[in-house]
């Protein structure tokens, strides 16, 4: 467990590793500056749920959780740095299921500032070989709002298959979405890896 809980990623270009707590300040700036091209895609919180973006203490509950579920392998949260440490989004690979499942979620996000240049699909890149060959999953979805074009495109990049329409799966700023699906598995990543690593890693 030692590996999955410390795991640092180092890609060409970006790296992954866990938020803490003296990550808030530029975690901050990033999402309040990136506010109006990030929140379209993203839940409502809880009414009545501390904000992370103004509130240190909510923030350090967040790392905390993540570190809870990577110890209880469950969720792998992860930063999103360049190689010079400047923190520009987050990716995380949740809901991981174990037994006859083996399976987890691809989640990510980035800042305007940083969007377009390639930096997403590099560290999904990343997470996606972290789940197959530190992780022994078996499979890998991401659930899109079918609008995010740009979303939809770092997926399709990484040659993630589309298996058709989620309806009502998730609750986006108050409405429940419909979402597209997409998979890889671990035999699409054991016949692509080697292209996959070249063009992104």
């Amino acid at each position: 467990m030692k590996t999955r809980r410390n795991a640092s990623l180092v890609g060409p270009r970006v790296k992954l590793r866990a938020l803490e707590v003296a990550d808030h300040d530029a975690w901050r700036a990033i999402r309040i500056a990136s506010r109006d091209w990030l929140e379209p895609w993203e839940p409502l919180p809880e009414p009545g749920t501390p904000d992370p973006v103004i509130d240190r203490e909510a923030f350090r509950a967040r790392c905390g959780a993540w570190e809870r579920q990577r110890q209880f392998d469950t969720a792998y949260g992860f930063g999103l740095f360049l190689r010079d440490d400047t923190l520009i989004g987050e990716v995380s690979l949740g809901s991981v299921l174990r037994g006859p499942f083996q399976s987890g979620f691809i989640g990510y996000w980035i800042g305007s500032e940083h969007a377009g240049r390639g930096y997403i699909p590099e560290g999904v890149a990343l997470i996606v070989r972290y789940g197959f060959e530190e992780l022994g999953l078996h499979r890998m979805e991401a659930v899109i709002v079918p609008r995010n074009e740009r979303s939809r495109r770092v997926v399709e990049k990484l040659g993630f298959r589309e298996e058709g329409t989620a309806a009502r799966f998730l609750q986006i700023q108050g409405v429940w979405e419909d979402h597209l699906r997409y998979a890889i598995t671990r035999e699409e990543w054991d016949a692509r890896h080697e292209e996959l690593e070249r063009d992104f890693l």
